[in-house]
């Protein structure tokens, strides 16, 4: 068990560099963004174009890149959006099997069909170099070679996640992921307390900081 999980660890450390980087792509984004908005407005003042087809395909290409990329980090941080009916709720090795079967029923088989199916249309892309068909636009077929890479690191992440499972129910690792159902659901103030004999408050005790007789 030990390779397999050292194997995971190594697709975490992936992900978490890969993560690390395209944060600061967000901000890049962000400023791209900002003045795209600026510069329509101010062409209506100059009379000059202040920005460009290439500045505008690269905000969304930079958003594309975040987003086919971050998958991936998000899985191994468990950050992705889920409904949830009963995970909550069920002991630490019923949430291992619940992300177990997930992982190996839907999210891998779904990873590896996107890959199978975009395969053709990248490598297409990539054989007749795909350019924007707005004038001054960017190359569209990098962009296209990210849905590979970001399947790519999904299933990795995938198998690494189904590592950590196995370990939970084999006893050999803590829980992954996830909430427990105390930090799920927390309880009421005052909802159950108990308080031990002879402390302050208890239900059953004086309170010690008064007198007997008070």
């Amino acid at each position: 068990m030990r390779p397999f999980l050292m194997f995971a660890g190594a697709v975490d450390r992936l992900n978490d560099a890969i993560g690390s980087f395209i944060r600061w792509l967000a901000l890049v984004m962000v400023i791209i963004g900002a003045y795209n908005a600026l510069a329509r407005y101010a062409t209506r003042y100059f009379q000059t174009a202040l920005s460009s087809n290439a500045l505008n395909e690269l905000q969304w290409y930079l958003f594309s890149v975040i987003f086919l990329l971050g998958a991936a980090y998000g899985l191994r941080h468990d950050v992705h959006v889920r409904v949830d009916v009963m995970y909550a709720k069920v002991s630490d090795k019923g949430r291992a099997w619940i992300d177990l079967l997930g992982t190996v029923l839907f999210l891998l088989p779904f990873s590896v069909l996107m890959l199978w199916v975009s395969f053709p249309s990248v490598m297409r892309s990539w054989s007749i170099r795909e350019v924007s068909p707005d004038p001054g636009g960017l190359a569209r077929y990098p962009i296209k070679a990210l849905v590979l890479v970001s399947f790519g690191l999904l299933v990795l992440q995938g198998v690494a996640h189904v590592v950590r499972q196995v370990a939970v129910l084999k006893g050999i690792a803590g829980p992954v992921g996830g909430l427990s159902p105390s930090q799920a659901s927390p309880p009421e103030p005052g909802y159950g307390d108990k308080h031990a004999p002879g402390t302050a408050g208890g239900p059953d005790e004086p309170d010690s900081r008064h007198g007997e007789g008070l």
